[in-house]
C-alpha cells in the first residue's frame, strides 16, 4: 500500500491536513540573478540550489514536496523528449534524496499540457508518468488544470501501470470558481471526485487564500478528499519584477482556516515561500482562531424566478421563429438603425441580430445596442459576442449588464481578426475561442444568473470540410449551445449539409437566408467572402438585371429557399444586405407564418 494513503488516513483521523510545499518556480525566481532563468532546467544546471529549496520547505514543516517539473509538458509537446526526460530524471532524483531524511512524500508535478499540438494532452501526461515511474516516484500531482480533458484516461492509465500509484488532480479557478477554459470548478470537482482512479481533487493557483476559502465553503464536500493550494495572494509589479507581498503569517492563518473548512490536503502555489509554509505549519499546530463547524447538507436554495425570454419560449413551444440581422452603425447616428428595427418588428420578425464589429472593423457595440433595442423598441435582440478584444473579466461584466437590461439571448462566435493593414496599431486579443466562451457562459448560467442566457452558435453550411464543422458544432452543444444560426443556403451542397446537421445535431437551427441583390454582389460573395458558396445558376440569374428586377429576383429566390429548408429548420435567420430594410420587409411578408 502506498504510504501516502496511510498517512492521509491518520491525518484525517486526527483532523489535521497533509501539508505540501509552496511555489518552487516563484521562489527560485526570487533568488539573486535567477529572475530570467527557467526553474525546471535548474535541476540540470543548478542542482544544489533546487535541492536546497526542497530542504527549506521540508524544514518549514511540509510532509510532501513536488518535483521541479511543472512546465516539462511543454517540452514534451514541442518534441523535446530527451530534454524532458533529463529534467524529469534529475528533478526526481533531487526530490527523492531531499525527502528521504524527513520521511516525506514526493509528488511528480505535471502541469497542464499545451493544447493544439500533435501530442494529445493525455498522451503527454502518459509519457511523463512513465518517466516518473521509472525513477521510483509513486505519487502524482496533475495541477493547474483548466479543464478535465484527458484526466479520466490518464488516471486509468496510471493505475494500470501501477495500481498503488496515488493521483491528486487540481484545477485552477478564479475567485468565482471558473477556470480560464470557462469550466465550472464545482462541476470539475464533482466529476473528478467520482472517478475511481483519482485519490484526491481540489484547486490551486490563480486565487489567493481568502477567495479559495470563501469558494470551498459554498461546495458540498461530502465524500471528497479535498486539496487546496492557493497563491500567496495577488501579485504586483515592482521594478519590472512580479512580486507577492502578502505576509506569511496571514497566509498561514488562512491556510489553517481552509483546513478547518474541509481540506484534507493543503499547500501553497505561486508566491508561497518556506516562510509561508512554516507559518501554516505553526497555525495548524495552534488552536484555530476561527472554528468552522461542519455544515449540514442542505438542498440548494430556490433561485428567483427567471425573466421572460420570448424568443426562447417560442422555440421551446415548437413554433418557428424569424431573426433578422441588421448591422450596427459605424458612427453615433442611430436613426436609421432604430427605424430599421421598428420596420422589421412590425413586419413580423421575432428578433433582430446585431453583429459584433463584423470583419474586425469598429462599429457601435452590439451589446449596448441590444440593451437599447430591448428597452426602447420592445424587440427581442440577439447580440453577437466575439472572443476578440475581451478577457473573461470584461466578458462577465458585459454579460451581467445584458442580463440586468433583460437581454437573455446571445450568439457566441470566435470573431473575425483585425484587418492586416490595421495590425500595426490595433492588436487582436483572443483570450479564448468560441467553445471556451460558450462553456464560460454556461457556467454563469448555472452559478450566477437569475435568468440563464439562451446560447446560440454559428454553423457554416458552406464549409469545404463539413465533417470538421459538424464535430465543432457537437462540441459546442456539449459546452452549452442550444441552437445554431447558419450561413446562407445558396447551393445544393449547403442544403445537403443542412439536412445532415438536422439529423446529427440536437439543438434548434435557424437557416440562413441572404438575398443576393445584384450580379456584382453575387460574384463578390462567390469569390471573395469566406463562408459563402453560391451556385452558378443563381449567379447567372442576376446577369443584366437592374436594381428593381434584381430585388424582385432576390425576394423570389429567398422565398423559395425558405420553403425548401423549412423541413430541416426551426426558423429563419435573414441577413440584411446594404441596409435594404424595405427588401427585408417584402421577404418577411412572404415567409413569416409560411
Amino acid at each position: 500500500m502506498n504510504e501516502i494513503r496511510k498517512e492521509l488516513e491518520q491525518q484525517k483521523s486526527a483532523k489535521k491536513p497533509l501539508l505540501f510545499d509552496g511555489g518552487m518556480g516563484t521562489y527560485f525566481a526570487s533568488l539573486p540573478g535567477r529572475m530570467d532563468e527557467r526553474c525546471e532546467t535548474a535541476s540540470l544546471t543548478r542542482p544544489e540550489e533546487i535541492a536546497a529549496i526542497h530542504r527549506d520547505y521540508l524544514e518549514a514543516g511540509c510532509r510532501c514536496i513536488k518535483t521541479n517539473t511543472f512546465t516539462v509538458g511543454a517540452d514534451m509537446a514541442d518534441g523535446q523528449t530527451d530534454l524532458a526526460a533529463r529534467m524529469i530524471e534529475a528533478a526526481s532524483r533531487l526530490a527523492l534524496a531531499a525527502a528521504e531524511p524527513y520521511g516525506a512524500h514526493v509528488f511528480a508535478d505535471i502541469g497542464s499540457a499545451p493544447a493544439g499540438r500533435e501530442l494529445s494532452r493525455v498522451e503527454n501526461y502518459r509519457r511523463q508518468a512513465d518517466l516518473f515511474l521509472a525513477q521510483g516516484v509513486r505519487c502524482f500531482l496533475l495541477e493547474t488544470l483548466i479543464s478535465d480533458e484527458g484526466v479520466a484516461e490518464f488516471a486509468r492509465y496510471l493505475k494500470e501501470r501501477n495500481p498503488e500509484a496515488f493521483l491528486l488532480v487540481s484545477y485552477a479557478v478564479n475567485f468565482d470558481g471558473i477556470t480560464r477554459e470557462g469550466c465550472s470548478g464545482k462541476v470539475l470537482l464533482r466529476n473528478t471526485a467520482a472517478l475511481a482512479d483519482v485519490d484526491a481533487v481540489g484547486f490551486n493557483c490563480v486565487s489567493g487564500p481568502k477567495h479559495l476559502l470563501e469558494y470551498i465553503r459554498k461546495l458540498d464536500l461530502e465524500g471528497i478528499t479535498l486539496s487546496v493550494m492557493p497563491n500567496a495572494g495577488y501579485p504586483t509589479v515592482i521594478d519590472r519584477r512580479t512580486v507577492f507581498e502578502e505576509a506569511p503569517e496571514y497566509f498561514g492563518q488562512k491556510l489553517a482556516q481552509i483546513a478547518h473548512a474541509g481540506a484534507a490536503i493543503i499547500g501553497g502555489c505561486c508566491g508561497t515561500t518556506p516562510a509561508h509554509i512554516a507559518k501554516a505549519a505553526a497555525a495548524l499546530a495552534a488552536p484555530p482562531r476561527i472554528i468552522y463547524a461542519p455544515r449540514p447538507i442542505r438542498p440548494p436554495e430556490p433561485r428567483p424566478l427567471p425573466r421572460e425570454n420570448s424568443l426562447a419560449a417560442k422555440l421551446d413551444a415548437g413554433k418557428r421563429v424569424t431573426a433578422v440581422e441588421l448591422d450596427p452603425p459605424v458612427d453615433d447616428e442611430i436613426g436609421f438603425f432604430e427605424e430599421g428595427v421598428r420596420a422589421l418588428r412590425d413586419a413580423g420578425a421575432d428578433a433582430v441580430t446585431i453583429a459584433d464589429c463584423p470583419i474586425g472593423r469598429p462599429r457601435a457595440d452590439s451589446c449596448l445596442l441590444a440593451c437599447k433595442v430591448k428597452r426602447e423598441l420592445g424587440m427581442e435582440p440577439l447580440p453577437h459576442m466575439t472572443c476578440r478584444d475581451r478577457n473573461l473579466n470584461a466578458t462577465k461584466a458585459l454579460l451581467l449588464g445584458l442580463s440586468i437590461e433583460g437581454v437573455h439571448n446571445v450568439l457566441l462566435v470566435t470573431g473575425d481578426p483585425i484587418p492586416a493593414e490595421d495590425r500595426s496599431e490595433v492588436k487582436s486579443v483572443f483570450n479564448f475561442n468560441s467553445r471556451k466562451l460558450i462553456r464560460y457562459v454556461s457556467s454563469l448560467n448555472e452559478s450566477t444568473l437569475r435568468t440563464p442566457f439562451r446560447i446560440f452558435g454559428a454553423l457554416n453550411l458552406n464549409a469545404r470540410n463539413f465533417d470538421i464543422q459538424l464535430r465543432t458544432a457537437q462540441e459546442k452543444e456539449e459546452a452549452g449551445v442550444s441552437g445554431f444560426l447558419t450561413q446562407p443556403v445558396l447551393s445544393a451542397e449547403a442544403l445537403e449539409n443542412l439536412k445532415r446537421a438536422r439529423r446529427e445535431l440536437k439543438g434548434s437551427i435557424l437557416g440562413g437566408i441572404y438575398p443576393v441583390v445584384s450580379h456584382r454582389n453575387a460574384c463578390f460573395l462567390k469569390n471573395e467572402i469566406a463562408g459563402m458558396r453560391i451556385c452558378g445558376e443563381i449567379v447567372a440569374l442576376y446577369e443584366g438585371k437592374e436594381r428593381e428586377e434584381a430585388e424582385d429576383l432576390a425576394v423570389r429566390i429567398s422565398t423559395e429557399i425558405a420553403g425548401e429548408i423549412a423541413p430541416y429548420t426551426d426558423g429563419l435567420y435573414l441577413m440584411t444586405p446594404f441596409k435594404r430594410v424595405e427588401l427585408m420587409k417584402r421577404i418577411l411578408q412572404k415567409v413569416v407564418g409560411a
